[in-house]
């Protein structure tokens, strides 16, 4: 599930860094002298974005957009949403000492004073009456909430500052029912033990023990190896690892559960722990693993092993390649949504299982999964109840999926058998541009929620004009002036910076050709897609959870462009099918 692979054997070689490297900032000299050719990229054959391969590379500091320019893009609802729970408790207070200080006022005539003046009287007398009369304007409110409160005059039950201080908290408690947030409390993603980790050479030496692959497959292998991007330390599952020690490889039933309970048991136990939460807590369950769907589920096999409720609500997502973790964040965001009053608790479970997925054949369009994908996973707790606004990393801006319907992308990846029978998935050479064409509606779609009002109007100025000029070319096409229209000038899409209205981006590192790909279309600095490099490095492709270590290192790693409060980060996926998935989330 992941575009553009088949442009890894070309002859542009990436140099990988260091697993422990991070990308210091640049000086302002430093950003001035000309670039160092200190790498060489694969070429993207996506038509998205055209742009200029020279120029300085620039600092994060660069990209700083004066904040009255952003104001377009604040939803005031998230805003005043993460201080509500706060405001609205504070609000309940100075009602009910308004309604207090109401009745004070009301009984200091027909209470006995026995208290000196600038004394307060705390008799029995005093507070028994007081407890009535505030009993007796909530009784009033119960039995006449809807007219009685809003009665002006003298048959009016609420004094004026009362009935404001009651309005205010109505408007709020709307807001809250029409915004209803989803928070990120915690996540976690799947650091495999030593003995899961190989190098380049070991896993060509794992594929020549399986007895299966011709010379030139390995060979083949070997070069994709050798220019994917990926490390000399990712992790693959023991039953397969275990055959550079003599044993032949294990890819049973068996060995893809004892994989699964051990990537996804060690996730959902970390992600609970740093989201304080007992696993009875969870009200939501969604787990997304693509290749491997067991009978019973993945779903019942945490809700079995953690002791969870018996009304939780599972779902099992398969078949929807890498783009499924965000679809499962969006899927636990609805069902959460449908619990505004009450509020709930969701885990996103995303992992891909490589034991059983292992392809045996010599056809080179299937080779490329057996050079890539590594085992991986993340677990993430979400939740949409105030109490924990106050206490969560992220909240979830927008998510946006992107479906295409055509045939050329339902088969671009696609799992199939080879003319012997053996069993893989298979990357069509149309990927690249389903991709693009995938990404485009997608970014489409997203951008007037992400984007400064500095960059929708140069859009839709272009879309006015582009519009307006086909409008005019048509009418005289139509009275025989087919030479006048072919002179009209061809306006070109305006292509938005997202940088402008976004700060992190994390790519799903499908490989290095689709960061490369990405970056180049997008416009992107070095220290947009280092998340995306480094995951791809330390980790290979993990599928759908990915772009969790790309977050993960953004969050904690980092230097080159410091994750703060109010940063925004855009997640940008891709799956079989063939979908494009993005999410924003806001830093807390």
């Amino acid at each position: 599930s992941a575009p553009h692979e088949h442009l890894l054997d070309t002859k542009a070689i990436i140099k990988p860094q260091l697993e422990d490297e991070t990308m210091a900032p640049r000086t302002e000299a430093e950003a001035a002298e000309p670039p160092q050719p200190t790498m060489r990229r694969s070429d993207s054959e996506s038509s998205f974005v055209s742009v200029p391969e020279d120029g300085p590379v620039k600092d994060y500091r660069d990209y700083r957009v004066r904040k009255s320019s952003l104001i377009a893009t604040v939803n005031w609802s998230h805003v005043i949403g993460t201080y509500l729970p706060t405001l609205f408790l504070v609000g309940i207070g100075v009602l009910l000492a308004q309604i207090v200080h109401q009745v004070i006022m009301d009984l200091t005539s027909k209470v006995e004073h026995k208290a000196s003046p600038g004394e307060i009287d705390f008799s029995i007398e005093t507070i028994t009456a007081v407890v009535l009369g505030v009993r007796k304007i909530f009784l009033s409110l119960f039995n006449n909430y809807v007219v009685m409160p809003l009665q002006s005059g003298e048959g009016g039950v609420l004094s004026s500052h009362v009935k404001i201080t009651t309005i205010v908290l109505v408007v709020m408690g709307w807001i809250v029912l029409h915004d209803n947030p989803i928070y990120l409390l915690a996540f976690t993603t799947f650091k495999a033990p030593d003995s899961w980790k190989v190098s380049h050479a070991e896993i060509i030496q794992m594929m020549k023990n399986q007895n299966s692959f011709t010379e030139d497959s390995i060979k083949f292998m070997a070069r994709l190896l050798e220019r994917s991007g990926t490390g000399q330390s990712t992790a693959w599952p023991p039953g397969i690892v275990q055959c550079l020690k003599g044993k032949e490889s294990d890819r049973s039933t068996e060995a893809s559960r004892k994989e699964a309970e051990i990537v996804i048991f060690d996730i959902v136990e970390s992600a609970l722990k740093k989201a304080k939460l007992d696993p009875r807590d969870v009200d939501v369950l969604v787990i997304n693993c693509s290749l491997f769907s067991p009978t019973p589920s993945l779903c019942a096999m945490v809700i079995s092993k953690f002791g969870m409720r018996q009304d939780i609500q599972s779902f099992n997502l398969s078949g929807m390649g890498c783009g499924a973790s965000l679809i499962s964040v969006g899927l636990a965001k609805d069902l959460l949504q449908r619990r505004r009053f009450r509020g709930g608790k969701a885990l996103v479970v995303s992992t891909e299982i490589i034991t059983p997925n292992l392809y045996h054949g010599n056809e080179r369009g299937f080779l490329l999964q057996n050079t890539l994908f590594r085992c991986g996973g993340a677990a993430i707790v979400l939740s949409n109840s105030w109490s924990d606004g106050r206490r969560a990393w992220y909240k979830l801006l927008h998510t946006v999926r992107v479906q295409s319907n055509s045939d050329e992308a339902y088969h671009c990846v696609y799992e199939a058998q080879d003319a012997d029978g053996k069993r893989g998935v298979k990357l069509s050479k149309e990927i690249v541009k389903v991709a693009g064409k995938c990404m485009e509606k997608n970014m489409t779609t997203i951008g007037p929620y992400v984007l400064p009002l500095s960059e929708q109007i140069p859009v839709a100025t272009s879309i006015a004009l582009r519009f307006v000029l086909k409008v005019i070319g048509n009418l005289l096409k139509a009275n025989g002036q087919e030479k006048l229209a072919a002179k009209l000038p061809k306006k070109k899409h305006y292509v938005p910076d997202f940088k402008r209205g976004i700060d992190h981006f994390c790519i799903h590192a499908g490989g290095r050709a689709v960061i490369d790909g990405i970056e180049k279309n997008m416009k992107l600095e070095l220290f947009h897609t280092e998340p995306s490099r480094m995951a791809l490095m330390n980790y290979g492709n993990t599928s759908s959870s990915s772009i969790w270590y790309e977050m993960e290192y953004i969050q904690e790693h980092q230097k080159t462009n410091p994750l703060k409060k109010g940063h925004r980060i855009m997640q940008v996926a891709f799956g079989s099918g063939f979908k494009c998935t993005s999410g924003v989330w806001l830093k807390l």
